[in-house]
């Protein structure tokens, strides 16, 4: 056989690094977006309820902001940790938010939350560290984890104490990993996929936990700002050592434009510098002068907030009527997490089905926790109001 006949044949493996799980949310967008392609043949339109992803666009100041940027050319690089503007506007979002002073010096512009998660773990921890985090989560958290050579922890969360880790819980784990311990604890809150929240005296009781047993805490605040009744808290106000996370793509409806921003402690920002160099250059140009213009629309984005608002007491009042009633505490976010346990055992073909034959797409809970996410699904209800009305009148015809 030539050379040539032998190289044709030859196979390249994948790398061991990519051989992670899917993400299942975009698995089933996908599956959506295949049958609205359809929906002639099919006669269904597609109701989706799988992203969490906000359905109205964004303000027209922000727009116009962006349509400025192209039109004067600024969309060259910027500087690494983005345009010294927007990180001062989000270290003065920390004041009049939070009551909490943060210098913008430490205020890192990310490509979208997704790339502070990957700076965050690449800074604070080295290949072979422990990060414990609460089960169900964000799938896409363990799966960088996983790339990146760390190990994920999974702390059991209980609906007792609404899917949140807790002291106790980070204890049994560090204790059962015995001299080796734990090298960092993730949060979230709110939480997706439940929407559920950790109190203040809760986000206290974690940090110091994790200050006196040498544990990095990161928290992930990306659905800051979209809360039921509760307000949010940093974890900034209890650990001026915690990495904090948050995004543009939630609260002001930017997810396509991947911008996000992390604070770090002072002496990380150096080292967060080099990496965001080395991997990303800069974050997108447009989307920073973008979210710029945003903290001038907040008025208009809670009234977005409101619609969420609306829209969970719809579903929390129709869902029931339709067989789904036993849901997590959703304070926060625009998830509800359902139990299905009584009607499946298979999330992932529940979905499946009620997809190809209602049209509404929705997430399995085994995106969000492999070991009892079999009896789980999660509802977005980002999507407008009449979105919310046609899926519960749908659900509610369903025989499945």
């Amino acid at each position: 056989m030539s050379a040539e006949k032998i190289l044709e044949k030859r196979v390249f493996p994948v790398s061991r690094r990519s051989k992670i799980a899917p993400f299942i949310a975009m698995d089933m967008f996908k599956a959506a977006n295949e049958m609205a392609a359809r929906e002639t043949e099919t006669g269904l339109s597609i109701v989706h309820m799988e992203l969490g992803q906000p359905a109205v666009p964004p303000p027209p100041r922000v727009l116009e902001a962006a349509k400025q940027s192209l039109e004067t050319g600024r969309i060259g690089y910027t500087e690494a940790l983005g345009i010294p503007a927007l990180r001062e506007r989000i270290a003065r979002h920390y004041r009049d938010y939070y009551g909490v002073d943060v210098s913008p010096s430490r205020v890192i512009v990310t490509t979208g939350s997704s790339g502070g998660f990957l700076l965050a773990f690449l800074l604070a921890f080295d290949a072979g560290a422990t990060l414990a985090l609460a089960d169900p989560g964000y799938p896409a958290y363990r799966n960088i984890l996983k790339v990146l050579d760390i190990e994920p922890v999974s702390l059991l969360a209980s609906p007792e104490h609404a899917f949140q880790p807790t002291p106790t819980l980070v204890e049994q784990a560090r204790a059962a990993r015995g001299e080796a311990g734990l090298d960092g604890l993730l949060i979230t809150s709110p939480a997706n996929p439940t929407g559920s929240m950790i109190s203040g005296a809760g986000l206290k009781a974690l940090t110091d936990y994790c200050r006196t047993h040498g544990i990095r805490v990161i928290s992930d605040e990306i659905y800051h700002g979209i809360t039921f009744g509760l307000r949010a808290e940093t974890a900034l106000a209890y650990d001026d050592g915690a990495i904090v996370i948050n995004s543009f793509s939630k609260y002001f409806c930017l997810t396509g434009l991947r911008v996000g921003w992390m604070v770090v402690p002072e002496s990380f920002v150096r080292p967060v510098e080099r990496l965001a160099q080395n991997l990303f250059i800069s974050p997108p140009t447009v989307s920073q002068h973008a979210a710029l213009a945003s903290f001038d629309c907040l008025e208009e984005l809670d009234e977005v907030v409101a619609g969420y608002a609306r829209n969970r007491a719809m579903l929390m009042e129709g869902l029931p009527k339709a067989g789904f009633d036993n849901f997590a505490p959703a304070d926060g976010a625009f998830y509800l997490y359902a139990n299905v346990a009584e009607r499946t055992n298979d999330s992932e073909a529940f979905c499946l089905k009620l997809l190809r034959e209602t049209g509404v797409a929705t997430t399995p809970g085994t995106d969000f926790d492999l070991e009892r996410g079999r009896s789980y699904m999660r509802f977005s209800f980002a999507g407008s109001a009449d979105d919310m009305a046609e899926a519960i009148k749908r659900l509610r015809a369903w025989k499945g």
